[in-house]
């Protein structure tokens, strides 16, 4: 009889509700993906986000590139080994932080190799695929960027489109940040607006990956400062109005919490096509690791104050709430 009751029971109170569960949120939780991966690139191609990692590992075992695709943010496909040192045949180490970008239905990715010194091979690479997975193959079967100019290690490239169809590319290690203009192909660099072909572009605190984004007509300009195996790696940013700067350090918006994880940096940015919907992507290091190496890759929400300004952003362990493009 009691048994009876409570199925009774049950059954109102499923009757009351309309016979329906109150829907379970999604979330991607941190790391988004499994593995150790650093560096990450986002974009949207198509109905997808797409992340470019760097494989978090010793430098003789980064000799290849996996990614990683979804339709909501939350769940990830893997795409291995979508260029290695195989195909590019000046690489034999250290291949580092994807830049990634669309042009005339090919999709381009550039990527640094070797850890490059004065008189050595290496530098920044570019490559091409007909699909955003790949297999990309080596563009020019040599470097785009070997030299050190203006005292930048040439790795952590960020290709930007300008307002009027322009493409720059933003690069450097060593505290040095040079910005150069791309050819209509990829293959080469012309002089940019005012005639040089490097222009040093450091802001205030700046060690390596920059990032740029339009907001509102305004150029935003990322960086991450510190050391890259310590717990202080953060990012910081600047606003300008030309995409040349110059550029006047703000504040961070990226840091460790050390009750969640510690280096949190090198980051990019992802914006919803058609919102004002904002992501930051970064890699940072679990409390439980010490190697340098085992870095994770990392999504949370970024947003403004109603002056433009970057809000600091809470990393967290939940991640950000399903999100579908529509």
């Amino acid at each position: 009889m009691v048994r009876y009751f409570i199925v009774a029971v049950l059954a109102f109170l499923v009757s009351c509700s309309g016979g329906k569960k109150s829907p379970q949120k999604s979330y991607s939780g941190n790391p988004v993906f499994e593995g150790w991966y650093a560096d990450p690139e986002v974009i949207v191609y198509d109905d997808k986000y797409w992340i470019y990692p760097t494989f978090s590992d010793e430098y003789e075992k980064q000799v290849h590139f996996d990614c990683f695709s979804s339709p909501d943010l939350v769940n990830w496909t893997r795409h291995e080994s979508i260029i290695d040192t195989s195909e590019v045949k000046w690489a034999s180490r250290a291949m580092w932080a994807p830049g990634v970008i669309k042009k005339d239905s090919r999709y381009y990715f550039f990527f640094a190799a070797n850890d490059v010194h004065e008189g050595e091979v290496g530098g920044i690479g570019v490559s091409v695929a007909e699909q955003p997975q790949g297999p990309y193959k080596d563009l020019l079967g040599k470097p785009l960027i070997n030299e050190i100019i203006n005292g930048a290690q040439p790795i952590d490239q960020f290709v930007f489109c300008d307002t009027d169809g322009s493409y720059y590319m933003f690069y450097g290690g060593w505290r040095h940040c040079n910005v150069v203009k791309l050819n209509d192909d990829f293959t080469g660099l012309e002089p940019l607006p005012d005639g040089e072909l490097f222009k040093e572009v450091t802001p205030e605190g700046y060690v390596e990956g920059p990032v740029m984004f339009m907001r509102n007509g305004k150029y935003y300009f990322m960086w991450s400062e510190g050391g890259w195996t310590g717990p202080d790696y953060r990012v910081a940013y600047a606003i300008s109005d030309n995409p040349f700067g110059p550029f006047q350090r703000l504040g961070t918006i990226l840091q460790q919490d050390p009750e969640i994880a510690t280096g949190a940096g090198h980051h990019s940015v992802l914006n919803i096509p058609g919102t004002d919907e904002w992501y930051i992507v970064y890699h940072r290091r679990p409390l439980s690791e010490t190697s340098p190496h085992h870095r994770v890759t990392c999504i949370d929400k970024m947003e403004f104050d109603e002056d433009g300004k970057i809000l600091p952003v809470q990393i967290t362990s939940e991640g950000v709430e399903a999100r579908t493009l529509k």
